[in-house]
C-alpha cells in the first residue's frame, strides 16, 4: 500500500472561509443565509479581472472538505461530501492523525495550476516526514483529478507517485460548463434566485472545465471552443483553459484508474445561436450518456478508445461517485493491489543430439543443450520400440550434458529427455535411434 493517500474534492467541494466567517459551506444554514441576502455572501467569491494563475490576496482560504450535509433542494444541487471516502480510508489504516491522509482542501475558484502547485509543495512536505522513499497515492473526485494531474505531471510529483485515481473526473471537460459559462448561473426559484454569472466567469477552474474535445455544432462538422467565438466570455481565458488541458501530457497514465458514473443522460454536444448555448446528449449520432454531468466523451483521456480497459464504469450519478458503495470498493481494490509481478512461467526446452545409426561394438552417446539452465532435475531415457524403459540417467545440470548408453543389443530404441523445471516441466523431446550389429567383412 502506499505510504501516504490524498484526498482531493471536486469544485465547490471545499469550505472557504474568511476573517468574518464561513463564505462557502454546504449546509441548510449556509444555503439560507445566501438565500436571504440575496447573495451577497457569495459575491465576495468573485475573482478580479485577468487573476490568471495567482491567488487574489482576499482573505478567503480554504477550511475542510465537505462533509455529508446536503443543502436546500430547489436552491443549491444537493451535493454528496465526503465522509464516507475518508472514513473507507480510515479502515484501511489511513488517518489524519498518523499522517498518512492528507485530506486537502482547496480554493476551488483559482486556477488548477495554482492548486495543483501547492498540492505539490503539501503533498512533498507530508512524504519527508514519512521517509526519504515514502510515495503518494491521490484520490479524487471530478476537477480534484485534474488538480493532481497538474501536480504529478507538471510539478515533479511523478516519481514520489504511486497512483492516481479518479471518480469523475473531466478528462476532457464537460459540456455542461460551457453552458454555465455562456448562459449565465442562476441558482434558486423565482424572488429567491441568485445570480452568480459574473462570480462564475471570474473563476479560471470553471473554464479549465470546458470541453477540450470538440463539442460545437458548425456548418462543417463539430469544433472545439477554441475554433469559434463563444458569446459573452474572455476569449484569453478560454484559450488559457484549452492550454492547461494541451500541457497535460498523459505521461503517468499507466498508473491512473478512471472510474466513470455512467448510463446518465449527460449533456455532450452543443448548439450557440442567438447568443445562448443549448446543449445535446448525442454526439456524432450516438447516445453515449455519462454520469450526469460529465459526458463519456469528456471522461477518457486524449486518444483513448471508449472500450479501454482502463475506463471502470458505474451505475451513477456525478454528485453522488464519491459516496457510492461500488467505487469505494473499487478505490480500495486499486489502493490495496500489490506491486508484484509473478514470475514468468517459461518451460525448459532441451535441445537434443541423437545419431540415427549405432553399432552393437559402440556406446550410444546423446548429447542435450539447455538455454535455461533453472530446470530442478533432467531425465534422458532409453526406450525400446514399445516404448518400455530400458534405462535412463539423471544428469547435473548444465548447459551442455553429454550422456552415454553401452551394451546394447540390436534393435530400434527412443531416447527421451524429459524433467522438471521451476515453474513448468521440462518440454518433453523424443528421438529414434537404430543399434546395429557390426557387419562382417
Amino acid at each position: 500500500m502506499s505510504d501516504l493517500v490524498v484526498v482531493l474534492p471536486g469544485i465547490l467541494g471545499s469550505t472557504l472561509k474568511d476573517e468574518d466567517g464561513m463564505v462557502w459551506e454546504v449546509s441548510p444554514k449556509a444555503a439560507l443565509k445566501a438565500v436571504l441576502t440575496l447573495g451577497r455572501s457569495l459575491h465576495r467569491l468573485k475573482l478580479p479581472a485577468g487573476i490568471g494563475d495567482e491567488h487574489p490576496q482576499d482573505g478567503i482560504e480554504p477550511v475542510a472538505l465537505m462533509s455529508d450535509l446536503h443543502v436546500i433542494p430547489g436552491i443549491w444541487t444537493p451535493l454528496k461530501g465526503y465522509d464516507r471516502v475518508s472514513k473507507r480510508l480510515n479502515s484501511l489504516g489511513y488517518t489524519v492523525e498518523k499522517g498518512n491522509l492528507l485530506l486537502f482542501a482547496y480554493d476551488w475558484r483559482l486556477s488548477n495550476r495554482f492548486n495543483g502547485a501547492l498540492l505539490a509543495r503539501r503533498v512533498d512536505e507530508a512524504l519527508d516526514r514519512l521517509g526519504p522513499d515514502a510515495k503518494v497515492s491521490f484520490v479524487c473526485h471530478s476537477m480534484g483529478g485534474l488538480v493532481a494531474r497538474w501536480c504529478i505531471e507538471q510539478c515533479g510529483m511523478a516519481e514520489r507517485t504511486d497512483k492516481l485515481i479518479t471518480m469523475g473526473t473531466p478528462y476532457r471537460g464537460a459540456a455542461s460548463a460551457l453552458e454555465q459559462l455562456v448562459n449565465g448561473v442562476r441558482k434558486g426559484l423565482g424572488p429567491l434566485a441568485i445570480d452568480l454569472t459574473e462570480f462564475a466567469r471570474s473563476m479560471p477552474s470553471l473554464h479549465q472545465l470546458l470541453p477540450e474535445y470538440a463539442c460545437i455544432e458548425s456548418a462543417s462538422g463539430l469544433v472545439k471552443t477554441t475554433e469559434t467565438t463563444l458569446p459573452e466570455l474572455d476569449t484569453k481565458m478560454v484559450a488559457d483553459a484549452m492550454a492547461f488541458h494541451g500541457a497535460l501530457t498523459d505521461s503517468f497514465a499507466d498508473r491512473t484508474y478512471a472510474i466513470l458514473g455512467g448510463k446518465q443522460p449527460t449533456a455532450t454536444t452543443a448548439r450557440i445561436a442567438d447568443g445562448k448555448v443549448a446543449c445535446y446528449r448525442g454526439y456524432e449520432g450516438e447516445e453515449l450518456y455519462g454520469d450526469a454531468t460529465v459526458p463519456m466523451v469528456g471522461a477518457a483521456r486524449k486518444g483513448l478508445t471508449l472500450s479501454s480497459n482502463t475506463l471502470h464504469r458505474v451505475v451513477e450519478q456525478h454528485t453522488s461517485l464519491q459516496d457510492n458503495s461500488t467505487v469505494l470498493d473499487m478505490v480500495e481494490s486499486f489502493l490495496t493491489a500489490k506491486s508484484i509481478v509473478p514470475r514468468n512461467v517459461t518451460a525448459t526446452e532441451p535441445q537434443v543430439i541423437v545419431p540415427d545409426l549405432v553399432l552393437t561394438s559402440e556406446d550410444l552417446e546423446v548429447t542435450v543443450e539447455l538455454k535455461d539452465t533453472t530446470a530442478r532435475a533432467l531425465k534422458v531415457a532409453l526406450l525400446d520400440e514399445n516404448g518400455k524403459q530400458v534405462e535412463s540417467r539423471s544428469p547435473a545440470i548444465s548447459e551442455s550434458m553429454a550422456i552415454k548408453f553401452g551394451g546394447l543389443l540390436p534393435g530400434a530404441y527412443y531416447v527421451q529427455v524429459s524433467g522438471i523445471s521451476v515453474g513448468a516441466p521440462v518440454v518433453p523431446v523424443t528421438s529414434a535411434v537404430l543399434v546395429m550389429d557390426c557387419p562382417e567383412v
